[in-house]
């Protein structure tokens, strides 16, 4: 306990007691107490940071090797140099023995002070562990404790640094390509594009990038850690919203304009036109059957739409793909009146009937009626899925698209006919054989009396 507060009166004995300058009629004022308390502990926390700083002066001293200030900048007097600053020494070998991230950490020889150097300064390929590195000592970085190297041959000017800034708009140049995405160069200046970063949708690869000129954004801009991070996606947002007011205002249903797909679901794919999405759905894909959109389309795919509705207070845009093509029903309805025989394969079997395709793109339904002329609890009592059937059209809705078949027709028209009969060719009739006796009731023969 210090003199002042035993002075004070704070944490004395009963046998020790003295008059404290904080008590004020038998209580203790704690407020000036505490302020006590609290010069104190700036004084100890000022003392610890002075032993730290004599610390680092003493490692950076063994780092420099003996060099003295004239070695460094020649006969001229050296500059005046603040704590936490290092001056530029002489190449120094040191092996890296730690990577984290884009860190390269490098120990130094006869010094307790790790450096640090950004991987980027390797455009060959991230070191080892063990690997020797030539390195020069540019400055001290205090709260971390670590010194800043840079690497002796390594191209680094610092003067580009004053080039680029958050939120410039800047050409960048794909040089290379990694798993974490894009590597560029920007006013000479090494840096790099995150894969989220690239464009507004997934992207899975990277290859045709390279070689390639982007425009971008700057995200972050570190000239210590000379890192420099740049988005394209950031731009590609901010031009969408210049879009997008535009896009609405000449909008309109029934035109046709080319989108991207930014991403696919099972139920359909969302196209970008320009400034706004559009949901393009699986049942207005192709006029065939379609289950899962992902099937169909991928994200980043160009495609040529039609805009069925739009919604001006829900800023909702329904889009379509198969009406750009022919229609296959208008086809099929104008080749096949009711009443048309027809050969088809069962898709699909439901509670209520069987469907059959009958062309690409265009199904009819056998209902469980008219499956047989007998009565069918079970459309697979009678057709099985894949199975060829033949089938009669009972009616057609292009409009709707709905056509009606039936096999117990078939069955019906092939019982009424009747079945044709054989002629057999009949033998001549023989001649009659002579009477040789008289005919009852007649007048008889003479001189014989009548019957009446």
């Amino acid at each position: 306990m210090s003199d002042e507060l035993k002075n004070a009166g704070i944490g004395n004995s009963s046998s020790q007691r003295v008059q404290s300058p904080f008590k004020v009629k038998g209580k203790y004022d704690m407020r000036k107490a505490g302020k006590l308390l609290e010069m104190q502990l700036a004084q100890s926390q000022e003392q610890q940071r002075s032993e730290a700083e004599d610390q680092i002066e003493k490692e950076l001293a063994e780092a420099l090797g003996g060099m003295s200030e004239t070695d460094i900048f020649g006969n001229e007097p050296a500059p005046a140099r603040k704590k936490d600053q290092v001056q530029p020494a002489g190449p120094k070998v040191g092996k890296v023995y730690r990577i984290h991230d884009r860190d390269i950490f490098i120990e130094l020889p006869g010094s307790r002070t790790q450096g640090v150097i950004s991987s980027l300064q390797f455009p060959e390929g991230i070191p080892e562990i063990g690997t020797e590195v030539q390195v020069k000592i540019e400055g001290f970085d205090g709260p971390n404790g670590v010194l800043l190297l840079s690497r002796v041959g390594a191209v680094v000017s610092n003067a580009n640094w004053d080039t680029v800034a958050v939120g410039m708009v800047v050409e960048a140049r794909v040089t290379g390509v990694n798993k974490g995405g894009l590597e560029v160069e920007v006013n000479s200046l090494r840096g790099f594009m995150p894969i989220s970063q690239i464009e507004m949708f997934r992207v899975n690869e990277l290859e045709p990038y390279l070689n390639q000129k982007l425009q971008c954004m700057v995200a972050e801009v570190d000239p210590l850690d000379q890192n420099l991070v740049v988005s394209r996606r950031d731009l590609l947002e901010k031009q969408r919203e210049e879009a997008k007011e535009k896009l609405w205002a000449d909008l309109k249903e029934g035109q046709v304009r080319e989108g991207v797909v930014r991403s696919v679901q099972q139920f359909g794919a969302f196209v970008d036109l320009g400034g706004a999405d559009g949901l393009l759905h699986v049942s207005e894909m192709s006029w065939q059957r379609v289950v899962d959109a992902t099937k169909v389309f991928q994200p980043g795919q160009l495609v040529k739409v039609i805009v069925l509705r739009i919604d001006h207070e829900t800023r909702k845009i329904a889009l379509g793909f198969k009406q750009l093509e022919e229609n296959p029903w208008a086809v099929f309805a104008k080749d096949n009146p009711p009443g048309t025989v027809l050969n088809g394969k069962v898709t699909k079997l439901a509670e209520f009937g069987a469907f059959v395709e009958l062309a690409p793109g265009v199904e009819g339904l056998i209902h469980l009626s008219e499956l047989a002329p007998t009565k069918v609890r079970r459309a697979n009592d009678v057709v099985k899925v894949g199975q060829e059937v033949s089938v009669k059209l009972l009616s057609l809705d292009q409009a709707a698209q709905r056509i009606s078949l039936s096999i117990k027709a078939l069955a019906q028209n092939e019982s009424s006919t009747p079945e044709p009969v054989e002629e057999v060719p009949s033998k001549p009739a023989k001649p009659p054989k002579p009477r040789t006796t008289p005919l009852r009731g007649g007048t008889g023969a003479e001189g014989v009396k009548p019957l009446f």
